[in-house]
């Protein structure tokens, strides 16, 4: 695993850095640590059956050198005009893994070797049945994530919301701007950015989760995770919402504010039993890794084909 020293993992752990580089504050061009642990992972191609790329595009002008096969999983958006236009570019040379139908669709006719949903330990967080006190919000301050919708949602139900976020640079005149205020709010309570450890008691513990989103996310981590607590999420048609959340089952899905506060009964009144039923059904890790072995196999096994003809052909 080539990632940053602060990585838990089992696998001989290669670092290119010390620590997660959104952690270092001096750090002001993370690219050069991605460049450099690519060279040193793709100077050691031989020693793997495949390589598994999560660095979006950066890797793509090296592919056409290796002879290992590789897989590159899609963690962004892809209906950007400059995006679409390089990802055309290498549509021959990568093998690639979306982790949404939605997400893909700037882009059907590269090569997709599959779709696969990412997936959480099923002990990474308990369930808890007991219906909560509060609505959360849970992710970035951003226009994207729509925290004024939540709030919004919050004060015509007269509802307390929790919000647990974290603002970057990027955003911040944004906070300033248009969120400020709101946060003032009595009903609105913020407690700032939570690590993992406490995620379980934060989304656990609420009625429901809201992800009023305002672009094309191509997955949302905070849906399953609010799933395997139980708590049901209310999210915008946008993206991947309409894939992850089973309408009735795991959550709502609506289209505007007005929906989602005349379809917020209908929130509560979900068996929180059934939710984490859906969690474990279509999202641990299990069903995860199953779906990306059965893609490396493919893509082995097309590798020692293409090999072999060209063998034969030289012959």
């Amino acid at each position: 695993m080539f990632a940053s020293g602060d990585s838990i993992t089992g696998a001989r752990l290669i670092s290119g850095c010390e620590q997660g580089l959104r952690l270092d504050k001096e750090i002001q061009d993370p690219v050069a640590f991605h460049a450099r642990q690519l060279d040193v992972a793709i100077s050691m191609e031989k020693e793997f059956d495949i390589i598994h790329f999560h660095t979006d595009y950066l890797h793509f002008p090296l592919l056409k050198y290796m002879k290992t096969p590789a897989l590159t999983t899609v963690h962004g958006r892809l209906d950007l005009k400059e995006v679409v236009s390089l990802y055309r570019r290498f549509k021959l040379d990568a093998a690639l893994t979306s982790i949404s139908y939605a997400q893909r669709a700037p882009l059907t006719d590269n090569h997709w070797a599959g779709n696969v949903y990412h997936g959480l330990p099923l002990g990474l967080f308990k369930p808890v049945y007991k219906k909560g006190s509060y609505l959360a919000f849970l992710g970035r301050i951003s226009p994207e994530k729509g925290l004024d919708r939540a709030i919004d949602i919050a004060k015509r139900l007269n509802m307390p919301l929790k919000v647990a976020a974290k603002i970057d640079k990027a955003d911040q005149d944004y906070f300033e701007q248009h969120i400020k205020d709101l946060m003032e709010d009595p009903l609105v309570e913020y407690v700032g950015e939570i690590a993992e450890a406490r995620k379980e008691a934060f989304l656990g513990n609420a009625m429901g989760l809201l992800f009023p989103i305002n672009w094309p996310e191509p997955f949302g981590m905070v849906l399953i995770e609010s799933m395997a607590c139980a708590t049901p999420v209310l999210a915008f048609k946008m993206g991947s919402a309409r894939e992850v959340v089973d309408d009735g089952a795991s959550g709502i899905l609506v289209e505007s504010v007005e929906e989602a506060v005349a379809r917020a009964p209908e929130l509560f009144k979900l068996d929180r039993r059934k939710v984490r039923e859906v969690f474990e059904r279509r999202f641990d890790q299990e069903t995860m890794t199953r779906n990306y072995i059965k893609i490396y196999q493919e893509l082995i096994n097309e590798s020692k084909q293409a090999e072999y003809f060209e063998e034969a052909a030289f012959l």
